[in-house]
């Protein structure tokens, strides 16, 4: 009896037919998905929710790369996302109303080339003191702060001196709004002497020190609002102790969920790579183990099977 014959008289097309045939001394094995180098062990999977189940508020990206650096998972965003959502720690971000903003200046392209300056309140005690910082715009680092009882023209050159004289390398541009401090004829005069080129952002255009005011929006949030001052004294410690984890250990999403220490040092390409090459090392070791357990599961059942 011919081929076509038998396949007519089975009631199967001839494309099964074929792929049957191909089957020939192979062993049978169900339809499931076959495992891929970039899928997630077990262990890898409880570890990022063990992890994670007490810092959800920090965001799934900024604990993608705090694992990468502590050595406990290595795997992209994403899928950290998907594992907590299935989890239940992890619900649809609230998108908010989305608003048009500036393009603003050209960005720095290495340290100390913009600096920006502000001042914000603060509540301690019942009293409002100024909180007056100066940040790197090339890498968010806060190079110097001032708690101060007052907001006048002089608490702020004395920030500013004190900075300079912790970086007298500075001589690039000064960015701050159109407060009364910094308009000033006198606070002219200081900073051409200082050797900055002073720069204010346009009026109803707050976004042009948006680094700054973010820096003071995310102090509040994560130290001032939930702790407690017994003097002025403590508060600037306490403040002082969370300026130093922000700069050392706090990673930010604006530059590569790095530190602001590592990119003001020139490690930001240093560091990328090493997270890099944690994960092909990684995705590496998955396909070794896939392939491991999938050629140990054909031997075992190609036993059963005999």
């Amino acid at each position: 009896m011919k081929k076509r014959e038998i396949i007519n008289l089975i009631g199967i097309s001839r494309s099964k037919y074929y792929n049957w045939s191909l089957r020939i001394g192979l062993y049978n094995s169900h339809n499931g998905f076959i495992p891929r180098s970039h899928w997630l062990l077990e262990e890898e999977r409880e570890a990022i929710i063990d992890f994670c189940k007490s810092k959800v508020l920090l965001g799934y990206r900024r604990l993608t790369y705090m694992m990468i650096d502590k050595d406990i998972v290595y795997t992209s965003p994403a899928t950290v996302y998907r594992v907590m959502k299935d989890a239940g720690l992890i619900s649809r971000w609230n998108q908010g109303t989305k608003t048009k903003k500036g393009m603003g200046f050209i960005q720095p392209e290495k340290p100390l080339e913009h600096i920006h300056t502000d001042i914000s309140y603060i509540n301690i005690l019942g009293t409002f003191f100024f909180l007056i910082c100066i940040l790197d715009g090339y890498s968010r680092m806060i190079l110097h702060f001032e708690l101060r009882a007052n907001m006048q023209e002089y608490d702020v050159e004395i920030t500013i001196q004190r900075f300079l004289e912790k970086y007298p390398e500075a001589n690039g541009n000064l960015i701050t709004d159109n407060g009364s401090q910094f308009i000033s004829r006198d606070f002219k005069d200081f900073i051409r002497e200082s050797g900055l080129n002073h720069i204010r952002t346009s009026i109803r255009h707050p976004q042009s020190n948006g680094k700054l005011e973010r820096f003071h929006k995310t102090i509040k949030d994560e130290k001032i609002r939930v702790s407690s001052f017994i003097s002025e004294i403590d508060a600037r410690e306490q403040i002082a102790g969370y300026i130093k984890s922000y700069n050392e250990e706090r990673l930010h999403s604006a530059i590569y969920y790095l530190t602001p220490k590592e990119v003001f040092e020139g490690k930001m390409k240093i560091r990328l790579d090493e997270r890099q090459k944690k994960l092909d090392n990684s995705r590496r070791l998955r396909k070794q183990k896939f392939e491991f357990e999938s050629s140990l599961s054909q031997y075992r059942d190609l036993s059963i099977s005999r």
